[in-house]
């Protein structure tokens, strides 16, 4: 049993390179015959120089450099690891050990510092607590890797001109301490472009808190994101910290800002400016170190204007705003997304869809989708559910899409490769024209928030013909959705 161990760890062990680096030759060949024996890969050089190319040719994992050598010394290899090896972990040997060049070692990266002579088990234990802290690098720098796949910029899909707009803002911004307003439409995408500003911020390794504002009782949310004192309240038996503590050193992500109570409004109009706060029955000032991020799926403006919203507070955030784009603005994206989507979900269900048929495609870009981007991954999501072959096709698109579009009997194919759709039926040019032009009107109402002067100005045409032509399609009333 314990010869089984034995291999096991040796074999782990084997994967492991081990770079010695001592200009005294005698040190080299016995401290790698020494872990040689232990089941190392061990390489052994004489200087600085020879040590960087080692590092480079082989992938090294542990560094075992002397001090003191000629021309350049261990501490200049310590300085050339920190800055252009981070997965390496050195560890500093020398015979002239002092406590100054010890603490000077820790704090060029040196993992740990051995004198000479060498005491064997003490380099093995070393050498096992260095392998540890070097695998804890790599799981670190997977996990990072995995967050840029996950809210990094190449996670927000979209060729538009708009969205190419929002990626370069985000760029621009992401390093700035501003506050950033993300308005637009539910379902385009606002969290998502939270999380990318914050992953590209220098706070990216501090926390990233989110918050729905309009999912919170009015009279809890100062609780919830101030925190409270004992007794504050009925029910506050013990003191409790909020989001904002939670955010500390990181981003804070404030969505549906519209809907914050007047007093919650005021407080939060603090934090923005002296970067203080009040626990909820306290009179203890806290500082708060968080930067904000606010989100809107309404015009508050309008709220501005019709008094439910603060107006030097909306002042305050308004200072970078980023405007999402509904989708039935970014038709053009609606494959690339589709597809995007189709993948995700294959790997997550375990299917195996190639794409989907232009039949498919086609009826996903006549759609309105009034819950915009999170509605199509919706739709995607349930047609890779329900799809038993290659291809997505119309049957397994939910019944409303297909609702919203005319159905073909025969199609060609445009030199750009754009699918042209053949009507059953010839009808009168104007009676034909209407479908389009009510699905445009509908569209320019939804991305300008049911504001008939904005859609009218959007639509270059005067308010009254937009009044008109509203009440002839029935867009005369405003709906549900249009209110959140």
């Amino acid at each position: 049993m314990s010869g089984t161990h034995s291999d096991s760890k040796t074999n782990v062990q084997r994967k492991q390179k081990v770079l010695i680096v001592d200009d005294d030759r005698i040190i080299v060949d016995s401290l790698s015959e020494l872990l040689e024996i232990e089941g190392y890969d061990v390489v052994g050089v004489n200087s600085v120089a020879a040590a960087v190319e080692a590092i480079e040719r082989d992938h090294i994992a542990i560094v075992i450099t002397d001090v003191n050598m000629p021309e350049a010394d261990g501490f200049e290899l310590l300085n050339i690891i920190r800055d252009r090896y981070p997965a390496v972990v050195p560890i500093v040997i020398t015979g002239y050990g002092t406590i100054e060049s010890a603490v000077e070692a820790i704090k060029m990266g040196a993992y740990d510092y051995l004198t000479k002579p060498i005491i064997d088990d003490e380099l093995r234990l070393v050498i096992q607590r260095a392998l540890q802290q070097q695998n804890l690098i790599r799981e670190n720098h997977s996990l990072r890797q995995q967050l840029d796949l996950r809210f990094g910029l190449d996670n927000v899909v979209g060729h538009d001109y708009r969205m190419l707009k929002i990626f370069d803002l985000v760029e621009t911004v992401s390093d700035t301490k501003t506050t950033v307003l993300i308005t637009g439409e539910s379902g385009t995408g606002k969290t998502l472009i939270a999380h990318a500003v914050h992953h590209r911020s220098d706070r990216r390794n501090g926390p990233f808190v989110e918050v729905s504002c309009g999912a919170i009782p009015e009279g809890l949310l100062e609780s919830e994101l101030f925190g409270h004192a004992k007794g504050s309240f009925t029910g506050a038996t013990s003191d409790k910290d909020g989001k904002f503590k939670a955010a500390e050193g990181g981003t804070i992500f404030l969505d549906e800002i519209n809907s914050a109570s007047p007093a919650f409004q005021v407080k939060l109009l603090r934090v923005l400016q002296d970067k203080c706060f009040e626990p909820v029955g306290s009179n203890k000032t806290l500082k708060a170190d968080v930067r904000v991020i606010v989100a809107s799926n309404v015009d508050l403006a309008e709220e501005v204007a019709a008094g439910r919203f603060r107006q030097d507070l909306y002042y305050r955030i308004n200072v970078v705003t980023i405007v999402m784009p509904s989708l039935v603005e970014r038709l053009g994206d609606i494959p690339m997304l589709a597809r995007h989507f189709l993948r995700k979900h294959c790997e997550d269900i375990g299917r195996d869809v190639q794409d989907f048929t232009p039949e498919a495609i086609n009826a996903m870009q006549r759609y309105s989708w009034p819950g915009n981007v999170r509605e199509l991954e919706n739709a995607v999501e349930r047609a890779v559910v329900l799809c038993r072959e290659r291809f997505i096709s119309l049957s397994q698109l939910p019944a409303h899409v297909l609702e919203d579009t005319p159905q073909p009997i025969a199609q060609g194919t445009s030199e750009q490769g754009n699918v042209i759709v053949i009507p059953s039926q010839v009808r009168p040019l104007r009676e034909a024209l209407e479908d389009p032009e009510k699905r445009i009107i509908e569209a320019a109402l939804r991305a300008h928030n049911w504001n008939r002067q904005a859609t009218a100005d959007a639509l270059d045409i005067n308010r009254t013909t937009l009044y008109k032509k509203m009440k002839h399609y029935g867009l005369d009333t405003e709906p549900a959705y249009a209110a959140h």
